[in-house]
């Protein structure tokens, strides 16, 4: 396989950590590709005047004058592909968004298209660019001259502190040591290097290094250009960020509420290492740094740190965390049972654990994984662990499966142990027959639930014959340990139950499955099915909407294949995609699947429980957990990711023979239904040492998000053995948008220290126009049809009708929603920018523009209004009148969905109760239709869609009308910040406009 290259071929000697350093490498020029309107390129030298007043390039049909571009002309400079050229189908799958940048200049806005031959000199010309247009008419000398920065002083007074003797030299060793506290994770030997470079360069070795050189390795080394190109683009004066330049980037890009000066200078406090800049509010680049590694800046919600979901659902409405042979350290043939397996699966919040009770040899049941385990471990051990360690991690409850294959003496001894031991946390209360819904797990709370089998309801003897599970049983033939009592003619085998041990099962009494239309007529809500892998994946492929309806009211768990003889995992996803709320994972191999399971269970607090999507909870819904396109009702959503860099990667583990390098890439992952599992990866970096530069966007379309996971891997291109660097696990739900960085994990879960990966997250909901980059193909071939939701027949006439009555409300809510995502992404694209950026952004894009300009034409917000007009007096430039005529649409677009979405939401929720009006009738309806077979699948199908789709449809249209509010708010709120707007003090209030998005009862 031919390698690929990363797009961070700048030499490494010449790395851009400083404005200095940009507009020196711009003094000196290089080579771009400039693009014409036609789409055609041309390679130029483009370089920046010696004055640093125009950029020109040669060679050119132009006379020398006119090929070139004032600085105080430019109004923006935009990075990717941000304009109609570079979006255009010829050019769009030429070369990476990464490599482009587009010069706005001129009172006409005409955009000057270049492509580089990497993304670090993008980073260099923008950084550069954009410094001068801020700063140019002001400084024309170099930057960095004159007074020592924020910067330079903090550094010069840490190597102060050091220098004991203060001789002005300190020892090399002490320079390397003061360098590595201040940046944990640095090499010794990277530190080391540096000075002797550093050294070497000034003429001056030796074993003491003077201030101005320690201040100069500390800035090579310490300065992460990608961190520092992002300073700049926030920064008022490039140098470092004030309380509001820090309150505009945590509001734009980070996507905060509610951020006050008084949570910047919080930050700021926190962060910021100079007396100085903690002093006076500035954040200088080290601060930046430090806080964009910190847990306050986490790419995981820290609401999703504590239990955030409704716990009062009952028990059947959640995944449960769960362990298969929890007390095996290695594998389930050769494994040994240690009873410390128990602590750590009990640890990491798992609420399910598998016991499988043995005859012991000195009459007292012990518990094995297999009969060839190595040693046992007694019963009463293991219940003694359980009662210390039950609820450290979590209060919610434990549910112990018991798998009896011991003799009925043992079995009351084994009873005896448990009443005993756990005392008050053993729930034994029968179930209410009255019931129709197992407890929630708030009502659980503290509680140890035994699942196992139970004697009939007839038998008063002291033990009695049940059905036995098959689980544990294909181990035990392999090893010599089959049972002698297999029953003539096949069946289910039969085992001897002790009444001890049935009296302890309440509300997970195990019973054999049958089939779903038995399980539909015959099966209680306290008893639950065990399906083995096959079986249950059997079920998933052939009839996965059945699966998920039965697991609505009863709990299923499903167990490894018995031919996993290494304990290797099934994937989770495939169960859980489907409902099944125990898929019971061995917690001692790590990989893959351990990974996803981990991940998710983070989601609530880590507390072993995890709320389903509701579209698998609600009584009367639609869900094909094979479903290849999006869900009804059911938001689409596109996760937009930028792998920018990765800090302090490890080696792989089997990699000892190849030396110091790694050639790292990275594999994006999301698992969830199949209609979303997708894998992109990036390109090699090449020779990038511990710290690569990827710089490289993915996009994924996620249809199902409260069931999708986000994984990381960084793999080596260049191992010799193991390629594994490091992973990362994160369910959508939790990932925070803007700058983060991922912590990275090692093959068992565990933390590898300071190492991460730098990302940007953006979420957008899925456009209705399709996809930016796609627009031009897409209007040559025709306008899109607008797709509709619609309502499907039952073939019962009265039901029918009352569904027909939502076919027009359907298509108007369509035409509100999409008319508004339309609006929005063209107004996006003429401010150049993507789908993926807030209001905010926008409008402060527009007021850059004409801040940027001696002579700009007076555009105003009247935020008197509450759609507030863009109003501009005098003549406007193509460009801008373009912009303010998508702006009118957008605002328009906007009223029309605000002012009409609370009735077409009423009629949809009319016609869906309408429709959950029939649905107790139903059984008496279809007889008396004479539906039956196929006829009636397809009815109760249908009719389930329609109730689906009229509630997902309202939801959606909500949840519109509240997106639409708080543009109207981030417009308000921006006009007032930039000082482009007018007539500010009717505002209005945020409470007022921002209303929450509280989901429809179900």
């Amino acid at each position: 396989k031919k390698k690929t290259v990363s797009f961070s071929t700048m030499p490494n000697d010449r790395k851009i950590n400083s404005t200095a350093a940009c507009i020196s490498f711009m003094l000196e020029g290089c080579e771009l590709k400039k693009v014409r309107s036609n789409s055609r390129m041309y390679s130029r030298f483009f370089v920046l005047d010696a004055d640093m007043r125009s950029v020109r390039w040669e060679p050119s049909k132009k006379d020398s004058e006119k090929a070139k571009i004032e600085i105080k002309s430019v109004k923006e400079v935009r990075v990717g592909k941000k304009t109609p050229v570079l979006r255009s189908n010829g050019l769009s799958d030429q070369f990476p968004d990464e490599c482009a940048f587009s010069i706005i200049y001129g009172d006409n806005y005409e955009s000057l298209d270049l492509v580089a031959s990497s993304a670090d000199v993008v980073s260099a010309w923008v950084m550069g660019l954009r410094y001068l247009v801020s700063y140019g008419k002001h400084t024309p000398e170099a930057p960095g001259t004159g007074h020592p920065s924020l910067r330079t002083s903090w550094i010069s007074s840490v190597f102060d502190l050091a220098d004991l003797e203060k001789s002005g030299r300190i020892p090399v060793s002490r320079a390397v040591q003061l360098i590595k506290a201040l940046n944990p994770g640095m090499k010794t030997s990277t530190i080391e290097l540096k000075f002797k470079e550093l050294q070497k360069a000034s003429e001056r070795p030796g074993t003491e290094v003077a201030c101005n050189l320690f201040v100069e390795a500390y800035c090579e080394l310490c300065t992460r250009p990608e961190i520092f190109f992002l300073l700049v683009q926030f920064s008022s004066n490039k140098e470092y960020l004030g309380l509001k330049d820090l309150l505009m980037f945590l509001e734009v890009e980070q996507g905060m509420e509610g951020v006050t000066e008084e949570k910047c200078l919080e930050i700021v406090g926190k962060y910021e290492p100079s007396k100085e800049g903690r002093e006076k509010g500035y954040l200088a680049i080290d601060g930046f740094t430090r806080y964009l590694l910190s847990a306050d800046c986490s790419i995981f919600d820290p609401q999703h740190r504590k239990v955030c979901q409704d716990m009062a659902q009952p028990l059947s409405h959640y995944y449960i965390s769960s362990a298969h042979s929890a007390c095996l350290l290695e594998d389930n043939f050769w494994g040994r049972s240690d009873i410390s397996g128990y602590i750590s699966a009990l640890g990491l919040g798992c609420r399910s654990i598998e016991l499988v009770l043995w005859d012991g040899p000195e009459g007292e049941p012990v518990v094995y994984t297999s009969p060839s385990a190595t040693s046992c471990v007694p019963f009463r051990a293991v219940v003694g662990l359980i009662d210390q360690h039950a609820f450290t991690a979590s209060a919610y409850p434990l549910i112990l499966c018991l798998v009896v294959r011991c003799s009925a003496p043992q079995q009351r001894l084994a009873a005896q142990c448990l009443r005993k031991t756990l005392g008050e946390k053993l729930y034994l209360e029968p179930p209410n027959p009255a019931a129709s819904y197992l407890p929630s797990p708030e009502q659980l709370k503290g509680r140890i639930l035994i699942k196992g089998k139970k004697l009939p309801p007839g038998c008063e003897d002291s033990e009695g014959e049940v059905s036995d599970e098959e689980e544990g049983w294909e181990l035990a033939r392999r090893l010599g340990q089959e049972e002698r009592e297999a029953p003539e003619g096949g069946g289910p085998r039969r085992v001897r139950l002790s009444r001890e041990l049935s009296e302890l099962v309440s509300l997970c009494q195990a019973v054999p499955f049958q089939d779903f239309e038995s399980s539909r007529r015959e099966q209680r809500y306290w008893e639950m099915c065990s399906f083995s892998e096959v079986e249950a994946g059997r079920f998933a492929n052939e009839c996965p909407a059945e699966l998920v309806s039965y697991n609505k009211r009863f709990l299923s768990r499903v167990y490894p294949s018995p031919m996993r003889i290494d304990a290797s995992n099934m994937n989770p996803q495939d169960f859980w995609k489907c409902g099944c709320q125990m898929v019971a994972m061995n917690y001692q191999t790590p990989g893959l699947m351990m990974d996803l399971n981990a991940g998710w269970f983070q989601q609530n607090g880590a507390c072993g429980y995890v709320l389903r999507p509701a579209i698998m909870r609600e009584e009367v819904s639609y869900f094909s957990a094979n479903a290849k396109d999006s869900l009804p009702g059911v938001p689409a959503q596109l996760l937009h990711l930028k792998v920018i860099s990765g800090q302090n990667l490890p080696k792989p583990k089997g990699s000892g023979a190849k030396g110091e390098v790694v050639e790292p890439y990275v594999c994006a992952e999301i698992h969830g239904i199949p209609a979303d599992c997708a894998e992109h990866r990036t390109k090699t970096a090449l020779q990038s040492g511990d710290n690569p530069v990827f710089d490289e966007s993915l996009e994924f379309q996620i249809n199902l998000p409260e069931l999708a996971v986000l994984r990381f891997v960084v793999l080596d291109d260049d191992y010799i053995g193991d390629e594994f660097i490091a992973q990362y696990t994160i369910p959508f739900e939790c990932l925070q948008p803007g700058y983060r960085h991922v912590p990275l994990q090692s093959l068992a879960g565990e933390p590898l220290p300071h190492a991460t990966l730098f990302v940007h997250v953006a979420i957008t909901d899925r456009r209705g126009g399709g996809k930016g980059h796609r627009r031009g193909l897409a209007g040559r071939r025709g306008r899109r049809v607008r797709e509709y939701t619609s309502t499907k027949a039952t073939g019962i006439k009265v039901i029918d009708e009352v569904f027909r009555t939502a076919t027009q409300p359907l298509r108007e809510a369509t035409d509100l929603r999409e008319n508004v995502q339309n609006a929005l992404v063209s107004f996006k694209e003429l401010c150049g920018l993507t789908p993926a950026a807030n209001m905010k952004q926008c409008i402060l894009t527009v007021a850059t523009w004409l801040l940027h300009s001696d002579s700009a034409p007076s555009v105003t917000l009247n935020l008197a209004e509450k759609y507030p007009p863009m109003e501009a007096q005098g003549p406007i430039p193509d460009l801008l009148r373009k912009v303010l005529t998508a702006y009118e649409t957008m605002i328009q677009t906007s009223r029309t969905l605000i002012e009409s979405a609370d009735a077409v939401y009423g009629k949809l929720i009319q016609a869906q109760q309408a429709g959950m009006d029939f649905h107790k009738e139903l059984p008496r309806i279809e007889a008396k239709e004479g539906l039956r077979g196929r006829k009636l699948q397809k009815a109760l199908e249908s009719f389930a869609w329609n109730i689906t789709v009229l509630k997902g449809q309202a939801d959606l249209l909500k949840h519109a009308k509240a997106e639409a509010l708080d543009n109207l708010w981030q417009i308000h709120n921006a006009g007032q910040s930039c000082g482009i707007g007018r007539n500010g003090s009717a505002s209005p209030e945020p409470s007022r406009l921002r209303a929450p998005l509280e989901p429809i009862p179900e």
